[in-house]
C-alpha cells in the first residue's frame, strides 16, 4: 500500500469504527430497552387477566361460609400474592406469600372499594417489586370487598441483561460488518481514486504532460477526478503555451494562441459589449434518461469564437435546436456557458416548426445556398419562405436589440454566415453606434447567378447594413462589390475595397478563416498505430488507404470522386487490391429532397464500385455514414497516404486544414480541389479540377507513387502556413478590424464610379 493510501487509511478507520460502534451501542441500548418495556408490557396485562380471573371466583362464592376453600384458591397463585378484605378493612383471606407490608389494608383497596373502579400502581417491599391491582369486589350490584392483587416484576427485570445482550448480538455484530464492509467500499470506491488521482496529479507538477501518464479512473470521485483533470490540463497548457510563447520571443516570431487571443480581445473592446450571431449554438442540451447533457456542435465556428467570447465575457445568440435546451435555459433563454466553467451568456432564439421549415430548409438551403454555390443545382424561391427568413432575422434583431439595451455606446456585434443577410441592417436602423461585422462563411456567387434571385436588392441593402463584410478570399469579396455595383445605386471605393450607401461605409475584406493549431498529444503506451487499428476495426487489407471527411452535400463533388476512384483503378491496376478509399459521409439536411436523392446515389454508385472490383479480401470503397466526433475522425487523417477534398464551389473547407495539421509525421498527400478556398493557402497540395476525372485519377497515382522525402518536404511548407495563420489569427485580424472603423464612416477622395 502506497504512503498516501496508507495514511488516508489510518485517518479514516479509527472514526469510522468509532462511529460504527457508539450506532451500534445506541441501537443495542434502544432495542434491549424496547424489548424490556415490551415483557413488563406483557407481565401486566397477564396480570390484568388473572386479577380478573381471580375476582370473578371470589364473587361466584360469596358469602364466604367456606375460607378454606378461598384460602386454597389465593395459595394458588404463582408469581403472584393476593388478599381479600372486607368493605370495612377487615382481611379475610390472603395467599402465604403475602409480604407483611400488606397484611393491613392498603389505601389503594380502600380507594378501589370507595370508587368502585380499578385501581393500580407500583410497590415495593424492599425485596422485590410488584405490579400492584386493587379491585372492587360486587355481589348483586353492591360493593361487598377489595381484592388486593401483586404481581412478581422481578422476573422481567431480571431478564434486561439477557435482552440487551441478545439486541447487541442481532445489532452490534452486523453494524461492526456494515462498517467494515463500508471501509472496504471506500477503500475501493474513494480511498483509491483519489490516491491515484493524487499520484497523477503529483506527475503532472513533476514531470510535465509527457510523463502524466492517462488520466486514473474517476470511480466515485468523477465530479472531483473531471474537476481536477481540467485543472491540470488548464495548468498544462498555460504551461506549453508560455514555454511556445517563449520559444517564439525568442525567434523573434508571433504566433496568435487563446491566451494571446484574450488579452488582445480585452484591450481592443476595452470593455464594451459583444454580441455574436449565428443560427448554430456553440452549446446543445439533449436528455440521457433523467438527466440532461450538453454537447457542442461539430463545426469550427465554436473554435473560432468561442475565445473571443471568452475574454469579454460577452453574449452568443443562437437558435435553440437541442431536445432539452429550453430546460436548461432560464425564461428568456439564457444561460451561462461553458457548462464547467462559465465565461459568457448562450441566449437562445426559440423558432416555430414552420419557421424553421421556411427560413432555414427553405430559404437559406434551398435558396442562397445552392445560389452561391456554382454546382447545377437550381436555387428554389418561394415567397413563403422568404416571409419566413425576413420574420426570423427580424426576431434575432429584436434578440440582440434586447441583450444591447442599457449597454455602453459602440457594442460589437459579429454575424456569422447566410442565415442572416437582412440583420444587419435591422439592428443598425436601432442602435446606429453598434459596430457591425457580417461574416460569410460560404462563396459569393458572380452578378449574373445572384441577380437571379427576386430579393436580390433587399439581401445586399440588408448586409450593407453592416461596417465589415468578410469573406474567405478576394474573389468573392469581387464578386460582391461587382453585385452590389450592378443591384444598387452607390459609391464603390474599388481602391479600398468599400461601398458608401445612405451615408454609410461597409468595407468588403477577405479574413480567410482557418483552424486551431493542436496541442501536443500526450505520449501513449498503446503499441497500435491509428493504420493497424483502423485496419482491424474494419477488416482492411489493402496497402494505401484513402480519405473523404465530408457532409453529404452535392457542393463537395462526391460523385465525381467515385467516378475518378474507378478510373484509377481502370487506369492502375496494379493498385486494385492495394488501395481502399474510406469516406466518412456526415448525413446533411436529411429533410430536403436533394439530399436524400444524393445519399442515395452515393451508395448505389459505392456498391456499383465495390461489386466491379472487390475479391474476397478486398473492398475498394468504404463508405461510413454517421456523424462523426473529431476525435473519432483524427485516427482516419493519421493513418491516411492520400486525403481527397474535391469540393465543386467551397468558401474554405476546413478539412483540408485539418488533415495537414493531423500529420505530425510529416506524411500523407493532400489532393485539393482549385474551387476551394482552401487552395489559395495551401498550394503543396495536389490541386485538381474536380469536373476533370482523369485529371483526379492521374492526381491519386502521383500521391500513392510520392516519395517519402517529397511529401515531407509538402506536408512541412503547409504546416508552416497554418501554423501561422491559424483560427485566432482570422479572429483577431476581424475583431481589430471592426474596432478601427469610423462609425462617421466617410470613405477618402479615392477613385469611385457611380454605380449603374
Amino acid at each position: 500500500m502506497s504512503a498516501p493510501r496508507l495514511g488516508i487509511t489510518r485517518r479514516l478507520l479509527p472514526p469510522i469504527l468509532l462511529i460504527s460502534a457508539l450506532v451500534a451501542a445506541a441501537c443495542t441500548f434502544l432495542q434491549g430497552r424496547q424489548e424490556h418495556e415490551r415483557l413488563k408490557w406483557e407481565t401486566r396485562q397477564r396480570a390484568i387477566a388473572a386479577a380478573d380471573t381471580l375476582r370473578g371466583a371470589i364473587e361466584a362464592v360469596w358469602p364466604l361460609d367456606q375460607p378454606g376453600q378461598l384460602h386454597a384458591l389465593l395459595d394458588r397463585l404463582r408469581d403472584s400474592a393476593a388478599a381479600l378484605y372486607t368493605a370495612d378493612g377487615a382481611r379475610v383471606a390472603g395467599s402465604s406469600n403475602l409480604p407483611e407490608k400488606f397484611l393491613p389494608m392498603p389505601g389503594i383497596v380502600r380507594d378501589a372499594i370507595h370508587t368502585n373502579q380499578r385501581t393500580k400502581g407500583i410497590e415495593t417491599d424492599n425485596q422485590r417489586w410488584w405490579y400492584v391491582q386493587a379491585l372492587p369486589v360486587r355481589v348483586n350490584g353492591a360493593v361487598r370487598g377489595g381484592l388486593l392483587f401483586l404481581s412478581d416484576l422481578s422476573p422481567s427485570e431480571a431478564a434486561f441483561p439477557r435482552l440487551w445482550r441478545q439486541a447487541l448480538w442481532r445489532v452490534g455484530l452486523p453494524a461492526l460488518l456494515i462498517a467494515l464492509l463500508i471501509f472496504l467500499i471506500i477503500q475501493r470506491s474513494v480511498i483509491r481514486p483519489l490516491t491515484e488521482l493524487m499520484d497523477w496529479m503529483r506527475r503532472v507538477r513533476t514531470g510535465g504532460a509527457e510523463r502524466s501518464g492517462p488520466v486514473p479512473r474517476s470511480g466515485i470521485v468523477a465530479p472531483l477526478t473531471r474537476e481536477v483533470t481540467h485543472l491540470a490540463r488548464s495548468l498544462l497548457a498555460a504551461r506549453l503555451a508560455a514555454a511556445e510563447e517563449a520559444r517564439l520571443r525568442h525567434q523573434g516570431e508571433s504566433r496568435w494562441t487563446p491566451e494571446r487571443l484574450n488579452a488582445h480581445v480585452r484591450t481592443v473592446i476595452q470593455g464594451r459589449p459583444l454580441i455574436v450571431v449565428s443560427n448554430r449554438e456553440p452549446y446543445m442540451h439533449v436528455r440521457q434518461g433523467k438527466a440532461l447533457r450538453y454537447i457542442v456542435p461539430p463545426g469550427g465556428l465554436v473554435t473560432a469564437l468561442e475565445p473571443v467570447l471568452r475574454a469579454c465575457s460577452g453574449t452568443w445568440i443562437a437558435a435553440g435546436t437541442g431536445e432539452a435546451d429550453r430546460e436548461a435555459a432560464d425564461e428568456h433563454g439564457r444561460l451561462r456557458v461553458p457548462p464547467e466553467a462559465p465565461r459568457y451568456t448562450l441566449r437562445r432564439v426559440w423558432l416555430q416548426p414552420d419557421e424553421e421549415r421556411g427560413y432555414y430548409y427553405g430559404f437559406a438551403n434551398e435558396g442562397l445556398w445552392p445560389l452561391c454555390h456554382i454546382t447545377h443545382t437550381r436555387p428554389l424561391f418561394r415567397a413563403e419562405d422568404w416571409t419566413h427568413y425576413a420574420r426570423v432575422n427580424a426576431k434575432f434583431a429584436d434578440a440582440v436589440v434586447d441583450e444591447l439595451a442599457g449597454t455602453a455606446d459602440e457594442p460589437f456585434v459579429l454575424i456569422q454566415d447566410y442565415h442572416f443577410a437582412l440583420l444587419p441592417r435591422l439592428i443598425k436602423e436601432r442602435r446606429p453606434d453598434a459596430r457591425i461585422a457580417l461574416f460569410w462563411h460560404i462563396p459569393w456567387p458572380n452578378p449574373e447567378s445572384f441577380g437571379i434571385c427576386p430579393w436580390a436588392r433587399e439581401l445586399l441593402e440588408g448586409m450593407l447594413g453592416a461596417d465589415i463584410i468578410g469573406f474567405h478570399i478576394q474573389f468573392f469579396c469581387n464578386n460582391f462589390l461587382e453585385s452590389v455595383d450592378r443591384t444598387l445605386e452607390s459609391r464603390l471605393d474599388w481602391e479600398h475595397f468599400a461601398v458608401n450607401r445612405a451615408e454609410q461605409t461597409t468595407l468588403v475584406k477577405p479574413f480567410p478563416i482557418s483552424i486551431a493549431w493542436p496541442d501536443a498529444p500526450a505520449p501513449t503506451t498503446d503499441e497500435a498505430s491509428p493504420r493497424t487499428a483502423i485496419a482491424e476495426r474494419l477488416g482492411l487489407t489493402a496497402r494505401w488507404l484513402g480519405v473523404g471527411v465530408d457532409r453529404l452535400d452535392y457542393t463537395k463533388g462526391l460523385p465525381e470522386r467515385l467516378l475518378a476512384l474507378e478510373r484509377f483503378l481502370e487506369k492502375y491496376p496494379e493498385f486494385q487490391g492495394q488501395f481502399t478509399y474510406i469516406e466518412l459521409g456526415a448525413p446533411s439536411r436529411s429533410l430536403l429532397p436533394r439530399y436524400q436523392e444524393l445519399e442515395a446515389a452515393l451508395v448505389s454508385e459505392t456498391d456499383r464500385i465495390n461489386r466491379r472490383f472487390h475479391t474476397k479480401s478486398w473492398t475498394p470503397v468504404v463508405f461510413l455514414k454517421k456523424q462523426h466526433s473529431h476525435d473519432e475522425i483524427l485516427p482516419f487523417y493519421q493513418a491516411a497516404d492520400v486525403c481527397l477534398v474535391t469540393s465543386l464551389h467551397d468558401g474554405m473547407n476546413l478539412v483540408s486544414k485539418e488533415f495537414v495539421a493531423a500529420r505530425r509525421d510529416g506524411q500523407g498527400v493532400l489532393i485539393l480541389s482549385q474551387f476551394t478556398g482552401a487552395s489559395r493557402e495551401l498550394r503543396d497540395a495536389l490541386i485538381v479540377n474536380p469536373y476533370d476525372i482523369e485529371q483526379m485519377a492521374d492526381a491519386l497515382h502521383t500521391a500513392l507513387t510520392m516519395p517519402p522525402e517529397e511529401q515531407r518536404a509538402r506536408m512541412a511548407r503547409m504546416r508552416d502556413m497554418l501554423q501561422t495563420h491559424d483560427v485566432y489569427r482570422w479572429a483577431a485580424g476581424l475583431i481589430t478590424e471592426l474596432a478601427n472603423i469610423r462609425l462617421e464612416a466617410k470613405i477618402s477622395s479615392a477613385p469611385t464610379r457611380e454605380a449603374e
